[in-house]
């Protein structure tokens, strides 16, 4: 049950910016609440929860919110190929622990360096180690209340895109940094993406964008 659950509209003001719309944080809710809430919900749903110690945020992806973060999963593919490396892309999978009292919806997750121990046949994500790269989206809500819940997991680099650009955050002696190049995809700069990002939310085709992407990690490829 939810113990004094109060609902606010959460704007933070460090973000530097105005988010278009509210998303709903609850205080006060307990783990058996915050499963039956997921169970209720189901798996086709747009809301994404995120738990931590009782405290619960529920928000609403919009348009935009959604554009961006397809491009980047398109991205991130087109890197893997690309780069011939290994990507198992579990989308926004719920990760959970009661024992930590913490979950967690990432807008985008891929296990990259670790693709090879995920199990395909298990239904649930694996417990004993994180994704390899997260991305999430600050459309709509604020993802630095997450940090925390990533930051427990282990989740050694995340992809953090607001209105100011793209953050490439890096997790250094349990706190997350922010770098200028990727540590999964070496050659890619938060500048580099930034410029893709930019010119996808103004095109009509991301297939040209991603075959951009490809032209240049191949003359990239070429100088090395």
């Amino acid at each position: 049950m939810v113990n004094s659950a109060q609902a606010v509209n959460y704007f933070p003001s460090h973000d530097g910016e105005v988010l278009q719309f509210p998303f709903v944080v609850l205080h006060n809710v307990t783990w058996q609440t915050y499963q039956a809430l997921l169970s209720d919900m189901g798996e086709h749903r747009s809301a994404r929860l995120a738990f931590d110690h009782g405290t619960l945020e529920i928000k609403m992806p919009s348009k935009l919110h959604e554009l961006i973060n397809r491009l980047l999963e398109r991205i991130i593919t087109t890197l893997t190929e690309e780069l011939g490396m290994s990507v198992l892309s579990l989308g926004s999978t719920t990760f959970d622990s009661e024992e930590v009292e913490q979950g967690v919806e990432p807008d985008s997750c891929f296990y990259i360096q670790s693709a090879d121990r995920v199990n395909p046949e298990d239904n649930a994500p694996p417990q004993d180690f994180p994704p390899d790269l997260v991305v999430e989206v600050d459309i709509t809500s604020s993802s630095r209340s997450r940090l925390n819940i990533y930051k427990t997991m282990g989740v050694p680099e995340i992809w953090r895109y607001s209105r100011q650009g793209l953050a490439i955050l890096q997790l250094h002696e349990g706190q997350y940094v922010e770098r200028e190049y990727s540590s999964t995809f070496a050659l890619l700069s938060s500048e580099i993406l930034k410029d893709f990002l930019e010119r996808g939310r103004q095109s009509k085709n991301h297939n040209s964008l991603i075959n951009e992407l490809r032209m240049w990690l191949r003359n990239q490829n070429n100088i090395l």
